[in-house]
């Protein structure tokens, strides 16, 4: 009877894939037919047996003590283990083929549409569910009902707006791993997943690295069409009360030429209202 699928499998796979022997100070001698590191040296460096790491990437053995994934997790080299150790914790959710709908509150539907920069709210799937106008000057493709999945891998001219575009591309990939985490049986996520794999060869190569990373602030450098290269500060802060919302908003260092190329997407915006004219008995 062929064994189930492992998330835990398939991530420790990718992984091991990408540390070399070098990082690892194991000494290279011959050719090797993989370019990262074999099971069994895993299995040394971790302190385990080969067989029983085997039995944990074909998904034999889904409950492994935390200090075995730690002693892995320090031999892939990973930043950060937490989303390593909740792949032998959790277990992906049944859905039901309906998605869910997410609700921005009204009260920060508001303050996005009061703030002097370029902000919106970012689902769960990384939809646009809400956009100021400053947004849509920074980047059209910032409008409620947009997906940045799908825009930053399928839309030439987003994709132009990054100077870094690879690396955005990873960042936005590792960001919705983690934003997703274990719920492989949502239909949304099988249907974002399933339509960038085929459409998208850059996709397909990030997505097989098993990258995962908070959504999270970072330096942005856009080439924008109207005031050129812009570098930007990008924040992202979680939504209270609601699951997986996020707050993003762009803004630059005061006194800056970016400073001012951004108050120019303002204006283009968010036009100068014009002076009303008060009577003589007003002044």
């Amino acid at each position: 009877m062929p064994t189930e699928p492992s998330l835990l499998g398939e991530y420790l796979r990718a992984r091991r894939e990408l540390v070399t022997p070098d990082q690892v100070g194991i000494p290279v001698v011959g050719q090797r037919r993989v370019s990262g590191l074999r099971r069994e040296e895993v299995a040394m460096l971790a302190g385990i047996s080969a067989e029983y790491y085997l039995r944990l990437e074909q998904g034999r053995d889904r409950n492994p003590s935390t200090q075995v994934l730690q002693a892995i997790g320090r031999v892939l080299q990973l930043d950060d283990d937490s989303y390593l150790l909740s792949l032998a914790t959790e277990h992906p959710r049944r859905w039901n083929r309906r998605a869910r709908r997410e609700t921005v509150p009204p009260s920060t539907t508001r303050f996005v549409a009061e703030l002097p920069v370029p902000a919106f709210v970012e689902g769960r799937y990384l939809d646009v569910l809400v956009a100021n106008p400053l947004a849509a000057a920074l980047s059209p493709r910032l409008r409620t009902g947009r997906n940045r999945l799908r825009d930053v891998f399928l839309d030439p001219e987003e994709q132009a707006l990054f100077i870094h575009g690879e690396r955005a591309a990873g960042a936005i990939i590792a960001g919705f791993r983690q934003s997703v985490g274990t719920d492989i049986d949502d239909p949304r996520f099988i249907e974002l997943v399933g339509e960038l794999s085929l459409a998208s060869p850059l996709f397909r190569q990030l997505w097989a690295r098993h990258d995962v990373a908070p959504r999270s602030g970072a330096a942005v450098t856009f080439a924008h069409p109207q005031v050129g290269t812009i570098h930007l500060d990008r924040e992202k802060l979680g939504i209270s009360g609601t699951d997986g919302l996020m707050l993003v908003a762009y803004h630059a260092q005061p006194g800056t030429e970016s400073a001012e190329k951004l108050r120019v997407l303002g204006s283009i915006a968010l036009p100068t209202a014009q002076p009303s004219h008060r009577s003589t008995q007003d002044r």
